[in-house]
C-alpha cells in the first residue's frame, strides 16, 4: 500500500512537472525563450553584475587597510666631531575594528544578494521585452492575413459583378465600385504586409534565438482560475523590482550603520626598528595612534542615514506601484477576456450577415454598396476579434510572467533549482 501510495506521489509530481514546462502553443518554444532570454546584452550584463557583487564581497570581508613600510635615515653630530649615521625602519597597519568588521560582512552578502536579485530583473523585464514583441508580430501578421482574407472575398464578389453586368442585370458602374473595393484592399494588404515584415525584422534583431513560424497556431484564450488576491500575493512573491528595491534600502541601513560605526577611528599599529650611533644602540619598539575624530565623520554618518531614509520610501513606493500594477494587469487580463468573448461573437454575426447579403446580391435581391457596406463591417469585426483574442492572451500571459509561472530559466533565488518566469 505504502509502495502505491509512493508510486502514486512520484507519478503525481512528474507530470505536474510536465506540465510546468510544456510549451505554450501560441509562444515561442520554451527552450527558444530560454535562449533568447538569456543570451540578451541585458542580462548578460546582469550576469556581469553578479561577478562584481562577489568581489565587492571578498572586498569587505578581506578589508581594505594593508600594511605600510616606513625606512628613515639620518646623520647625527655630536660637538661637531663626532658623526654617526643612524637609521629606523618600522611596519605598520590599521586594525579594523571587530564591529565595523561584522557590519562589513553583512555588506558585502547584502551586494551578492542585491546583484542575484539584479540578475533576475533583467531575466524578468527581457521576458517582458520578447512578450511584447511577439504579440506586436501576431498582431501584424493577423492584421495581414485578415486583409488577404478579404481581398480573396473581394475578388471573388468583382467576378460575380462583372457576370451580372455581362448579362446587363446590373449598370456597369458597379464595375467600377467593385475594382475600387479591390484596389483599396490591395492597397491595406501591401501596407499590412510592410509593418508585419517591420515587426518580425524588430523581433529577429532583438531576439536571434527566436525562429517565426510560418503559420503560427491560433487558441482561444483561457480565463483566470485565481481570483485578484492570489494573483496579487503571487506578484510580490517574485517580483524583482520589489527585491531590487529591498535589497538597497538594506544596504542603505547598513551603509548608515557603518558610517556611524567609523565615527570611531580604527588605530593604527606598527612595530619599527632603529640603529643609533653607527649600530651601537639598536631601538625595537611597538606604536599606536589613533585618529582624533572630526566634524567630517559625523556629516558623513548623517549623510548615510539620510541616503537609507531615501532608500527606505523608495521601497515604500515600488511596492505600491507593484502592487497597483499587479491589480491593474489582472483587471486587464479579465476584460480583455471579456472584450474577446463579446468582439467574437459580433464577428460570428456580421461574417454570417455578409454573406447572406453576398448571396442576395448574386441573386439579384441586394444593392452591391450594402454589399460593399457589409463586407467592410465584416472585415473590421474580424480584425476586432482577432485583435482582441491576442489581447486576452498577451495580458494573461503577461499576469503569469509577473507571477513567474510562464517560463522556467535557471533560479536566481536562494533555495531553488529553478525559477518559473
Amino acid at each position: 500500500m505504502i509502495r502505491t501510495l509512493c508510486c502514486f506521489v512520484s507519478l503525481s509530481v512528474s507530470a505536474l512537472a510536465a506540465e510546468g514546462a510544456a510549451d505554450y502553443p501560441d509562444l515561442p518554444p520554451r527552450a527558444a525563450v530560454e535562449a533568447a532570454i538569456k543570451n540578451s546584452p541585458d542580462a548578460l550584463a546582469a550576469q556581469a553584475g553578479i561577478q562584481v557583487g562577489e568581489a565587492t564581497n571578498r572586498r569587505l570581508r578581506t578589508g581594505e587597510h594593508e600594511f605600510s613600510m616606513r625606512v628613515a635615515g639620518q646623520r647625527r653630530t655630536v660637538d661637531s666631531s663626532e658623526r654617526f649615521r643612524e637609521w629606523d625602519v618600522a611596519v605598520e597597519r590599521p586594525i579594523r575594528l571587530p564591529g565595523k568588521a561584522v557590519i562589513d560582512g553583512k555588506l558585502g552578502r547584502a551586494e551578492v544578494t542585491r546583484s542575484q536579485t539584479m540578475y533576475g530583473d533583467a531575466l524578468h523585464e527581457t521576458g517582458r521585452s520578447l512578450l511584447k514583441s511577439w504579440f506586436a508580430w501576431n498582431r501584424e501578421r493577423v492584421q495581414a492575413n485578415q486583409w488577404a482574407e478579404q481581398l480573396v472575398l473581394l475578388r471573388q464578389q468583382a467576378e460575380i459583378v462583372a457576370r451580372r453586368v455581362r448579362a446587363g442585370d446590373v449598370p456597369r458602374l458597379e464595375n467600377g465600385l467593385a475594382g475600387a473595393a479591390v484596389a483599396l484592399a490591395e492597397s491595406a494588404l501591401h501596407q499590412a504586409r510592410l509593418r508585419e515584415q517591420v515587426a518580425a525584422n524588430d523581433l529577429a534583431q532583438r531576439f536571434p534565438a527566436i525562429a517565426l513560424p510560418k503559420a503560427p497556431l491560433e487558441f482561444q484564450p483561457a480565463p483566470l482560475q485565481q481570483g485578484v488576491e492570489y494573483w496579487k500575493e503571487e506578484v510580490l512573491k517574485h517580483n524583482h523590482e520589489l527585491g531590487v528595491a529591498r535589497s538597497e534600502s538594506m544596504l542603505g541601513r547598513l551603509q548608515a550603520e557603518r558610517s556611524s560605526a567609523d565615527r570611531l577611528p580604527d588605530p593604527t599599529v606598527g612595530v619599527h626598528v632603529a640603529s643609533e650611533r653607527d649600530g651601537g644602540e639598536r631601538l625595537v619598539g611597538l606604536h599606536v595612534s589613533i585618529p582624533f575624530p572630526g566634524a567630517a565623520r559625523s556629516a558623513r554618518s548623517d549623510e548615510r542615514r539620510a541616503m537609507a531614509e531615501m532608500a527606505t520610501q523608495r521601497e515604500a513606493a515600488a511596492l505600491s506601484r507593484v502592487t497597483a500594477e499587479a491589480v491593474n494587469t489582472f483587471a486587464a487580463a479579465q476584460a480583455a477576456y471579456g472584450g474577446w468573448l463579446s468582439a467574437q461573437s459580433a464577428a460570428d454575426k456580421m461574417r454570417s450577415n455578409a454573406e447572406l447579403m453576398a448571396r442576395a446580391y448574386s441573386l439579384g435581391e441586394m444593392g452591391l454598396p450594402e454589399v460593399l457596406t457589409a463586407r467592410r463591417q465584416a472585415l473590421e469585426a474580424n480584425l476586432a476579434a482577432a485583435l482582441a483574442r491576442l489581447d486576452a492572451a498577451e495580458t494573461r500571459y503577461r499576469l503569469m510572467l509577473d507571477a513567474h509561472q510562464l517560463w522556467l530559466l535557471d533560479a536566481d533565488e536562494e533555495g531553488e533549482g529553478r525559477t518559473r518566469y
